[in-house]
C-alpha cells in the first residue's frame, strides 16, 4: 500500500511538472490525466526519459489514448501494458524539474 502511495505522489509532481510548462490549469489537467489513464488504481508504476513519460498499467484498454493526446503529447506508443506518452521538448523541462528535486 505504501508503495503506491508513493507512486502516486511521484506521478503527481511529474505531471504536474509537465502541465506547469504546457501553461495549463494544472490541477485539472492531473486529475484528468489520471482519469484518461484508467484511475489511480490502474497505475503500476512510473518512469522517464527525455522525450517520454511512461506509464505501466494494469489494463491498458482503460487507457483513453485519444484524450490523453488532446491534453497535450505529441504522441503515444503502446507496449504490451505501457504506454509511452511522447512529451517533446516538454520532456526536457520535465528531466531538469526532476532532477532538481532530486538534489
Amino acid at each position: 500500500m505504501e508503495k503506491y502511495i508513493i507512486i502516486g505522489i511521484v506521478f503527481l509532481i511529474v505531471l504536474f511538472a509537465v502541465l506547469k510548462s504546457m501553461k495549463k490549469d494544472a490541477h485539472l489537467e492531473i486529475n484528468k490525466l489520471v482519469e484518461y489513464l484508467g484511475g489511480r488504481d490502474n497505475i503500476v508504476s512510473m518512469d522517464y526519459t527525455l522525450s517520454r513519460f511512461i506509464v505501466t498499467l494494469r489494463d491498458v484498454e482503460k487507457a483513453n489514448k485519444e484524450a490523453i493526446q488532446k491534453l497535450g503529447a505529441k504522441g503515444i506508443v503502446e507496449i504490451d501494458n505501457q504506454l509511452k506518452i511522447i512529451l517533446g521538448n516538454n520532456s526536457k523541462q520535465l528531466k531538469k524539474y526532476i532532477d532538481d528535486m532530486k538534489k
